[in-house]
């Protein structure tokens, strides 16, 4: 039986997976009117927490001929005097973003269009196909199409778009990352009929979208070395062995996925959670939960912020590197149970808890803080050794703390122990993602 026949009831439709490529650095080049394929820059985050600087994103230059690769720190960058080094603006991305896909809704409608990432959108060019046809011609194909969008995005935003074609998602995607990438007209087009040839030949599994290391290793121990061995192992066996899983990776093999960008899937919310890298190693107790604490408090506006209580709390501890005695432990993760409340006090007080029943003087790098089993917020069970009207002068005065946050800012009221000790909170305003948020139009 041959491929396109196994294929043949499977629903077709036109996606493009569209890649802005180099993003931060690209718009880097054009606000300094450079070309961003000759342009030899990089964008490099000047954070204490990276050491010096990691790089963020290099341009197609600076990767090629000066084997500049992203999350390089700064000290490994080679130094040379083409090289324009500048700081992460991250409001000035998010809008260009806003920008690029306002052009992607010119040719879908708001339904069709997923922001995949910050430099990555999904089009289902389907409902729309007709009407394109219209507007430029009955002879327009799918590549030609994408040729006009690449074109467009040149011309207004001074960006060149990387653009996978498929008769699915992960057939585009596939497109986008294997073929694309690497193609003169940064174009590649793959359906069902060339799957054998563009896809199953392939034996690297890091180059294929959604299988990762562990993943590659299990295959490779079933005997799978490429995608046409995954193809052709036996469904029902993947499925014994590794579940739902090994049923979405024969799937992937044929470049099946039914899935419609049109059919959004809600995400239930099963956590609220903060994280942060810290300036520098930490091994005294009193400055790490200082930095809990302020991070704990800020999980507990935010459950309050969503009208929800948590019922678990969990602490993750990163340890530094910098010293060899850590070099055989990553850290640790606990979790501690509690009655459901939003409260910064409970919160923080297990939060201490599960750091003092774990931690045993390692240097400190990372903390991360979860609240799980979160039901709506309602009525809370009182605590018998604290009287009622104390519990409800502390809950007003949350409240009362949250709301002129939101009006003025989160610096706006700050505890002392957050300038002294360690205190992370007031040096990371003003960030976007841990970085720079910089001016979303000036330098």
């Amino acid at each position: 039986m041959k491929a396109e026949e196994v294929t043949a009831k499977e629903p077709r439709r036109k996606i493009m997976l569209i890649d802005s490529k180099s993003f931060y650095a690209s718009v880097e080049s054009v606000d300094l009117g450079l070309n961003p394929l000759k342009s030899i820059l990089v964008v490099m985050s000047q954070q204490e927490n990276t050491n010096g600087g990691l790089v963020l994103a290099a341009s197609p230059r600076a990767k090629k001929e000066l084997g500049v690769r992203n999350v390089m720190r700064q000290r490994d960058v080679p130094k040379d005097p083409r090289l324009i080094i500048v700081n992460p603006r991250m409001n000035r991305y998010i809008a260009v973003n806003k920008q690029v896909n306002n052009i992607y809704r010119q040719f879908v409608s708001e339904e069709d269009l997923h922001l995949y990432s910050i430099d990555e959108s999904i089009l289902d060019i389907t409902p729309t196909w007709e009407y394109l046809r219209q507007q430029y011609g009955k002879d327009l194909t799918m590549k030609k199409l994408a040729r006009t969008i690449q074109l467009k995005m040149k011309k207004e935003l001074g960006l060149y778009l990387t653009v996978g074609i498929g008769d699915s998602v992960a057939m585009a995607k596939m497109a986008l990352d294997i073929e694309a990438k690497h193609a003169h007209s940064l174009i590649g087009e793959w359906h069902y009929e060339t799957i054998p040839e563009k896809l199953w030949p392939v034996s690297d599994f890091s180059e294929v979208w959604s299988i990762g290391r562990q993943t590659a290793k299990k295959l490779k121990q079933y005997g799978i070395t490429n995608m046409y061995d995954l193809a052709m192992y036996d469904p029902y066996r993947l499925i014994d062995k590794l579940g739902v899983r090994g049923a979405e990776l024969s799937a992937l093999a044929w470049g099946v996925d039914r899935s419609i960008v049109s059919h959004r899937y809600e995400v239930k919310e099963g956590n609220i959670s903060n994280s942060q890298v810290l300036p520098r190693d930490y091994y005294q107790s009193i400055e790490v939960k200082n930095v809990i604490r302020e991070i704990g408090e800020q999980i507990s506006s935010r459950l309050r912020a969503k009208n929800k209580q948590a019922g678990v709390i969990s602490l993750q501890i990163g340890f530094s590197y910098a010293s060899s005695e850590n070099a055989h432990q990553g850290g640790f993760s606990a979790q501690l149970s509690i009655e459901h409340t939003d409260k910064s006090k409970p919160i923080v007080a297990a939060l201490w808890r599960i750091f003092d029943e774990h931690y045993a003087g390692q240097a400190i790098r990372h903390i991360g803080v979860s609240a799980g089993k979160l039901i709506d917020a309602g009525a809370e069970q009182m605590d018998l050794f604290v009287a009622p009207k104390v519990l409800e002068e502390e809950s007003n005065i949350e409240k009362t703390i949250d709301a002129i946050r939101a009006k003025f800012g989160v610096t706006s009221i700050v505890k002392s122990s957050s300038m002294i000790e360690g205190g992370t909170m007031i040096n990371r305003v003003g960030l976007v993602g841990g970085h720079n948020g910089g001016n979303a139009y000036g330098r």
